[in-house]
C-alpha cells in the first residue's frame, strides 16, 4: 500500500509541477533555490536555505533539516525532514527570530523533532521561488508549499490511513498555541529570536485548515495533552489529526503578524478564496515579473541558470517587515521601541556587505522598492536614534562601518525622491559622530579617536581599527557628496571631505598596502599583510587595501603611479592564498580563500569583491575585463555549492548579476558603473521610467572575452565606465569581444572613472 500510494502521490505531484512550470515558461523556471545549500559552518558555498517567498516578503518557507535553533536549518547532505518552518533568517551566523514549523505525519502522533522527521530524496523534491514540494518517505506524504508576503498555503498529499496528522511546533523560550477544532483552526505566538528585538516580542500565527478534527493535543514542554487545546509555557506545540482516504489532498492556509493575532487573521486574507494552484500561479507571475525586467538571450543554458537564481537571491532581502491593517494602511511593528507605528519598515541585511551592490542594483532596476525602504530608514532613525548597519530584525551588534550612509547617498545621488531625506541626513550626521549606547556596531565605534588623529590608532584597544578606518572615510565622502546635492553649507559639510582623505593615514609605504598605525604615528616592524583579522574585518590587508571606493587615483598616487598600483592588483592573485593561514584560529572565510586557488583572492567575503575593477582606474582595463569572466565562470554555478564563501543577503548575488551585465559600482554615490567583461551575446533591461537599455555582445564566448569596441547609443565609446544618466535615459550598448585584449582602448587618464582626487 505504501509504495502504491507513493506512486501514485509522486504521479500527482508530477502532473502540477508540469503544470506550474507549463508554457509559456518564464525567466523563474531557470531558478533553483538549492544553490548554496551544500553548506556547512567549517566550509560556506553558500550558506543559504532554499526559501519560497515572493521578492522582499516578510515571511518565508523554508524544510527544516536541522535541530530547531540550528541556523543551518537545511542543508544539501541531510536526508531526513523535521518540518517546514516560517523563517525569518537573513544568513546562519545571525541565526533566525518569530519561527514556527509545521510537519504532517501519519501512524502515532509524536512531536519530538527526531520522532517526526522523515526521510526524503532530492530526486522527489521541487525547490523554486513561489513553490516547493517533497515526498516524505516515512510518511507517504506529499508536502506542498506556495506562498504570498505574509502568508501562504500547504497542500498535504496524505495515504489512506485513520491516523493523519499535522504538528505545529511553536519552538521553545516562550510559546503559545490554542487549538479552535470548531473553526479547524490553530492560533498561537512564537517569542523565540536571536536578539534585536524588544521585551513585548511575538510572532503570531494562524493556521486554518479545510478538514475537520478528528483529534486535538496541546503539546506541552514535550508531553502530548490529549483532548487539550491550549497551552502557553516554554515549549508549546499541537497535533491535529483526521481519517484520510487514499491521496486526499488538506490544505493549511496559514499567515503569521508581528502585530497581534487578529492581524494574522487580516493578513490570512492575501490568499483570498483562491486555492493552491492560482496563488502558485499568482506566485509564479510575481516572480516573472521581477526577474523579468532583465531579459537575458544564451546559449549556455548553465548561465542562464545561474543568472536567475542568483537574481533571485537579490530581490529576497532586504525584507518589508510592514504590513497592512484594516483600513488600507500601512503599518508596522517597531522591533526598535516595541510599538505598533504608520509606515515601511525593512529589515534583516547587513549594509556591511550591501551598500556594495545590492543597493546600488536596487536604485539600477527597482528604485521604486528602495524609496520604500528609504522610508523604513527614516522610521528606524526615528524609533532608536540611529540607522541601522546590520538590522536583525532591529540592531545587531555585528560587523563595522556606518555604511548606511553609503545606502542613502546613493539613493539620493541617484534620483530617488519621495521620503524625509532631511531626516536622513540629520540621521547620517548623528551617526558619524556618535555611537549606540547598547549596540556597538550602529552609529561609529572609535568615532572620538578617528576624529582627533585622522585615523583609529591601533594601541587604544579598538579592534579592526584598519578597516573602520577605510570604511569610515568612504562613508565621509558620501556624506559630503549628498551634502552637495542637498545644498548643505560649505561649513557644514567641509569636514567631511576633509574625513573623506583619511585613508591615506594609515598606508604603510614600506609595504605599499594599508597597516594599522600606533597613535604615535608608527608602523610596526612585525607588520604581516597576509595575516587575517587583528587590524582587519574577516580579512587582510590584501583584501582591505583596496577599500578606497571614491578615490582609487589617490591610492594610485600612493603607490606610486599606474605601474605600481597594476603590479600591486597582480600580487593578490599571486600570493599563495596559504600565507597567513597560521596567524589566528581557521575561520571558515580563510578556507574558502584558500580552496578556491586564487592566490589571495577571496572573492567569498565582501571587502575585495571590487578589486578586479580597478585596474579600469590604471589604464589596464582588459585585466578588468580577464578577471571579472574568470570570477563568474569558476566562482559561480546553479548548483548546491554554487557560491565561493557566504551568499550574504544578495551582495554576492548581486555582484554576479551586475557582472554578467559587464558592468559594477566600485563607488556607490559616484554614480558610475565600471565596465568589465559582459557574459552574455544579449541582454534587454526594462526600467521603471519606462527605458529600455540593450546590450549586444558580438562574437561573445568562454574565449572571447576581452572588449575589442566598444559602441554607446550609435557611436564609439572609450571610457571604462557607464553613467547612471546615461543609463536612466534608456541605452544601446553594443561591443565586439574578441579573445585578445585590446591594449590601445581605456588607456587615457580622460577615459578613467571617477576619483574624489581628480575632484578636489
Amino acid at each position: 500500500m505504501m509504495k502504491k500510494t507513493g506512486f501514485l502521490g509522486a504521479l500527482f505531484l508530477l502532473n502540477f509541477v508540469l503544470t506550474v512550470n507549463a508554457q509559456p515558461s518564464g525567466p523563474v523556471d531557470h531558478v533553483s533555490t538549492l544553490v548554496g545549500t551544500l553548506s556547512k559552518y567549517e566550509l560556506s558555498t553558500g550558506n543559504t536555505y532554499p526559501a519560497t517567498a515572493l521578492p522582499w516578503g516578510m515571511n518565508f518557507w523554508s524544510p527544516q533539516t536541522g535541530k530547531m535553533g540550528d541556523g543551518w536549518m537545511y542543508t544539501y547532505t541531510a536526508d531526513k525532514i523535521r518540518g517546514f518552518k516560517q523563517t525569518h533568517q537573513p544568513s546562519p551566523w545571525m541565526n533566525d527570530y518569530g519561527q514556527f514549523s509545521i510537519m504532517p505525519l501519519t501512524g502515532e502522533p509524536v512531536f519530538h523533532e527526531d520522532e517526526r522527521a522523515s526521510w526524503f530524496s532530492h530526486k522527489a523534491e521541487t525547490a523554486k521561488p513561489h513553490y516547493y514540494s517533497v515526498y516524505l518517505a516515512d510518511h507517504d506524504v506529499t508536502t506542498e508549499i506556495t506562498p504570498t508576503e505574509r502568508a501562504a498555503i500547504f497542500r498535504f498529499t496524505f495515504p489512506e490511513s485513520k491516523n493523519s496528522f499535522v504538528v505545529t511546533d511553536a519552538f521553545d523560550r516562550g510559546s503559545y498555541i490554542r487549538i479552535i477544532p470548531e473553526e479547524n483552526k490553530i492560533v498561537g505566538y512564537t517569542t523565540r529570536n536571536s536578539g534585536g528585538v524588544p521585551e513585548n516580542f511575538k510572532n503570531y500565527f494562524v493556521i486554518l485548515f479545510d478538514k475537520p478534527f478528528t483529534y486535538f493535543a496541546a503539546v506541552k514542554d514535550g508531553e502530548i495533552a490529549n483532548g487539550e487545546s491550549e497551552f502557553k509555557g516554554n515549549h508549546a506545540g499541537a497535533i491535529i489529526g483526521f481519517s484520510t482516504t487514499r491521496n486526499e489532498q488538506v490544505h493549511a492556509r496559514v499567515a503569521s503578524s508581528f502585530i497581534s493575532e487578529e492581524q494574522a487573521m487580516l493578513n490570512l486574507k492575501e490568499l483570498g478564496n483562491a486555492g493552491f494552484d492560482e496563488i502558485a500561479e499568482k506566485g509564479k507571475a510575481r516572480w516573472n515579473d521581477v526577474l523579468g525586467k532583465i531579459k537575458v538571450e544564451d546559449d549556455n543554458i548553465d548561465n542562464l541558470r545561474t543568472f536567475y537564481s542568483n537574481l533571485y537571491r537579490t530581490v529576497l532581502f532586504p525584507r518589508n517587515l510592514s504590513e497592512i491593517d484594516a483600513g488600507g494602511n500601512i503599518i508596522h511593528y517597531s522591533p526598535y521601541n516595541g510599538k505598533i507605528l504608520p509606515g515601511y519598515l525593512f529589515t534583516d541585511t547587513g549594509f556591511w556587505d550591501t551598500f556594495r551592490c545590492l543597493f546600488p542594483f536596487l536604485n539600477f532596476i527597482y528604485p521604486s522598492e528602495n524609496q520604500k525602504m528609504q522610508e523604513g530608514l527614516v522610521n528606524a532613525y526615528k524609533e532608536s536614534g540611529f540607522l541601522p548597519e546590520w538590522a536583525s530584525p532591529g540592531h545587531r551588534n555585528i560587523m563595522v562601518g556606518n555604511n548606511s550612509a553609503s545606502v542613502v547617498a546613493d539613493a539620493y545621488l541617484k534620483g530617488l525622491r519621495g521620503y524625509d531625506i532631511e531626516t536622513l541626513w540629520e540621521a547620517l550626521k548623528h551617526g558619524a559622530n556618535h555611537v549606540h549606547p547598547t549596540v556597538a556596531a550602529s552609529g561609529r565605534t572609535g568615532y572620538e579617536p578617528y576624529n582627533q588623529y585622522g585615523y583609529i590608532p591601533n594601541d587604544v584597544k579598538i579592534s579592526q581599527n584598519v578597516a573602520r578606518t577605510l570604511e569610515y572615510a568612504y562613508d565621509d565622502w558620501t556624506i559630503y557628496r549628498l551634502g552637495k546635492a542637498l545644498n548643505k553649507p560649505k561649513k557644514e559639510i567641509e569636514i567631511y571631505a576633509q574625513r573623506a582623505m583619511n585613508y591615506k593615514n594609515l598606508y604603510n609605504p614600506k609595504r605599499k598596502l594599508m597597516a594599522g598605525r600606533a597613535t604615535d604615528g608608527s608602523f610596526s616592524d612585525s607588520f604581516e599583510p597576509t595575516d587575517w583579522s587583528r587590524d582587519f574585518t574577516e580579512g587582510n590587508s590584501w583584501h582591505y587595501s583596496w577599500s578606497v571606493f571614491h578615490d582609487p587615483q589617490g591610492l594610485i598616487d600612493l603607490m606610486g603611479g599606474k605601474k605600481e598600483f597594476v603590479n600591486m592588483l597582480d600580487s593578490v592573485f599571486i600570493i599563495p592564498g596559504s600565507r597567513g593561514m597560521k596567524s589566528r584560529s581557521m575561520i571558515h572565510e580563510m578556507r574558502e580563500m584558500q580552496v578556491m586557488d586564487m592566490g589571495q583572492y577571496a572573492h567569498g567575503n565582501q571587502p575585495i569583491q571590487h578589486m578586479v575593477y580597478l585596474y579600469n582606474y590604471a589604464g589596464e582595463p582588459w585585466k578588468s575585463q580577464y578577471w571579472a569572466r574568470e570570477i563568474m565562470d569558476k566562482l559561480y554555478a546553479a548548483t548546491p555549492d554554487g557560491y565561493c564563501g557566504d551568499e550574504d543577503n544578495g551582495q554576492t548575488s548581486a555582484w554576479y548579476v551586475f557582472s554578467a551585465l559587464g558592468f559594477y559600482p566600485v563607488c556607490p554615490g559616484s554614480n558610475e558603473y565600471i565596465l568589465g567583461s559582459p557574459l552574455f551575446k544579449s541582454v534587454k533591461i526594462e526600467l521603471e521610467n519606462g527605458k529600455e537599455i540593450t546590450i549586444k555582445a558580438d562574437q561573445n564566448s568562454k574565449e572571447n572575452r576581452y572588449i575589442a569596441e566598444m559602441d554607446l547609443n550609435g557611436k564609439k565609446y572609450t571610457k571604462n565606465y557607464l553613467t547612471h544618466g546615461d543609463l536612466m535615459k534608456g541605452a544601446e550598448i553594443n561591443y565586439r569581444m574578441s579573445q585578445i585584449p585590446n591594449k590601445t582602448r581605456g588607456i587615457e587618464e580622460k577615459d578613467f572613472p571617477y576619483s574624489f582626487s581628480n575632484e578636489k
